[in-house]
């Protein structure tokens, strides 16, 4: 996966993303996966809100989201690309 927009960044981890687009306009993200590691599945989605990533840099929509592991992280939507802070 690449793309123009996806700029080197030792912080962030680009990620595809399956999400249910509701008719009222909001996107709503049900699981990613990186090209290196295994898909994950997100349990809830906490909320989302317009934000910027302090960390890896980029803002959009961040998304607060609990895995099926019990981990909670912040999911961004970037232009067209998703990513997460390592």
């Amino acid at each position: 996966m690449y793309c123009d927009e996806m700029r080197p960044n030792e912080n962030k981890v680009y990620v595809s993303v399956i999400a249910h687009h509701r008719l009222d306009g909001e996107i709503v993200p049900l699981r990613f996966k990186a090209e290196d590691g295994p898909a994950q599945h997100i349990v809830r989605v906490l909320e989302w809100c317009p934000s910027h990533s302090l960390k890896a840099g980029g803002q959009g929509m961040r998304y607060t989201c609990v895995l099926d592991n019990g981990n909670t992280i912040y999911l961004f939507h970037d232009r067209k690309l998703w990513f997460h802070e390592k």
